[in-house]
């Protein structure tokens, strides 16, 4: 099998590092062989960035054909929607359904930067003297994009659309695991029209983003992955100050309070933690429910838990497929194990089912534990798989001090129809989402990004596009005055 070669430029080159195997975690076959980027390849994709940048003047164009630019790359994904999804679903193991669903979602995002190119204005800054002065913002130059296997076109979107708008280049380095629609997602932009090395695609291990981000020519780095991996590009960074932005994990909390909409909040606390098998950065894993509901509101997540339909990603009647890896449902197995050992009681799942087309495939059933506290390690531990941890609360200042005591501060739900209670208990959370009677809902208009551990910066929005720009200040002066010599 002739390995996937990597995206540079406008050439298709085989790596030096390498080669990767992608394997179908829905069957264990063979997807792909794929080329791995030495760091003499990563060079040289920083390298025709750059490149690109002066030879294209991207950064100089008018905002109206940056705008055509990323809407044709919009259309493009609009129509190789289900060619992206097949590949992403035999990578990730996620649903076809689901797949189609995130295709078009990176459309989306690219259409909505593609406005903002013409839309975002600069500010005029209030005179005190003989001046007019204002801000410009300037793209830093060659971006390090690295993005997870949850969620691959989705997440690259939300990196590339808009750092071009802002007038970056990329080099994207995509998961081992989800490097195939990576590689084609590079291919489409090029499709559509794209000057070959504004988006460079370069597949690898941990060794290839370790080459990225220490790169001396990259001027920007963009990180979505967990927190162990994060802090290692933020050390990177901060060795060549660059600028960086890190999306990471979290333990978000999922608050049930007694007088909520009880059937509601059922389904919102499973489609929290058993969507995407809990494979999400957001997945409400910690389910924090008031003492007078309590084994009501289990009993019925349980239920909830045991219905759901494993199987192959492909079929129309599955809602949920494989996790992504052997290796991840291995981890995902042993730490509930773990748990309990420590003394957890398992009242749902808890293991990978058997028979049929389960046998080849990396499937776990949803899991409910019970009877740990949350100080113990399957609580503070980000799972990202279906396990999700029961956590009764008694009052307000309990619950509070529970749901905030972990690094992270990523996402947050809570369920209750006295609005005033859960404002407030929304304003006294550490997260930097936080959904009320809802859960999971995004939007590539409203910023996104964590607090504490979860990460720095924001990502969507239209703080999504200046954290790819420089803040630029310009005084043009206006009168005869000689020039100050106090600075």
């Amino acid at each position: 099998m002739e390995p996937l070669p990597l995206l540079i430029g406008p050439k298709r080159v085989r790596g030096g590092g390498g080669v990767l195997t992608s394997l179908n975690p829905a069957n264990g076959e063979v997807n792909a062989e794929i080329s791995i980027a030495s760091g003499r390849d990563v060079d040289f994709a920083v390298t025709t960035a750059h490149s690109a940048l002066r030879h294209t003047n991207w950064a100089s164009l008018l905002p109206q054909v940056r705008t055509d630019y990323l809407l044709r790359i919009a259309q493009k994904l609009v129509e190789q929607a289900d060619l992206l999804a097949e590949t992403m679903m035999r990578e990730n193991g996620k649903t076809l359904r689901e797949c189609k669903t995130q295709a078009r979602a990176g459309a989306a995002t690219f259409r909505y930067y593609a406005g903002m190119c013409e839309t975002l204005e600069s500010q005029l800054t209030p005179s005190r003297g003989d001046y007019l002065s204002f801000t410009t913002y300037e793209p830093f130059g060659v971006v390090a994009a690295i993005v997870p296997w949850n969620s691959p076109v989705t997440l690259a979107a939300d990196k590339i659309a808009p750092a071009l708008a802002a007038g970056n280049a990329v080099v994207l380095k995509p998961s081992e695991i989800t490097s195939c629609v990576s590689i084609e997602l590079g291919r489409l932009f090029l499709e559509a029209g794209l000057p070959p090395g504004l988006v460079n695609v370069v597949p690898g291990t941990v060794k290839t983003s370790s080459h990225l981000v220490n790169h001396p020519k990259v001027n920007m780095i963009s990180f979505t992955g967990g927190t162990a991996a994060g802090r290692a590009v933020a050390h990177a960074a901060a060795e060549n100050l660059t600028p960086v932005v890190l999306e990471l994990g979290g333990k978000s909390p999922n608050i049930v309070f007694a007088d909520a909409d009880l059937d509601r909040a059922v389904a919102g606390v499973a489609a929290g933690i058993f969507g995407s098998l809990g494979q999400s950065c957001i997945a409400g894993s910690r389910l924090f429910v008031e003492e007078p509901i309590r084994d009501a509101f289990v009993s019925k997540i349980v239920s909830v838990a045991e219905a759901i339909r494993l199987g192959p990603p492909a079929d129309d009647e599955t809602q949920l497929g494989p996790l992504a890896s052997f290796g991840h449902r291995d981890r995902v197995q042993a730490l509930v194990e773990s748990a309990r050992a420590a003394g957890a009681r398992v009242t749902a799942g808890g293991l990978a089912p058997k028979g049929g087309v389960f046998e080849k495939g990396a499937y776990y059933r949803p899991t409910v534990l019970e009877g740990m506290s949350n100080d113990s390690p399957v609580c503070q531990t980000e799972i990202f798989g279906p396990v999700l941890s029961v956590l009764p609360f008694r009052d307000i200042e309990d619950l509070v001090e529970q749901a905030n005591d972990t690094v992270y501060g990523l996402a947050c739900g809570i369920w209750s129809t006295d609005f005033g209670k859960a404002w407030n208990v929304a304003r006294r959370i550490d997260a930097g989402t936080v959904w009320i009677n809802t859960y999971r809902q995004n939007s590539v208009a409203t910023p996104f990004g964590g607090f504490k551990q979860s990460g720095w910066g924001r990502e969507r929005g239209p703080q999504g596009l200046r954290q790819y720009q420089q803040t630029k200040s310009i005084f043009l002066g206006t009168g005869a005055s000689l020039l100050s010599l106090d600075r």
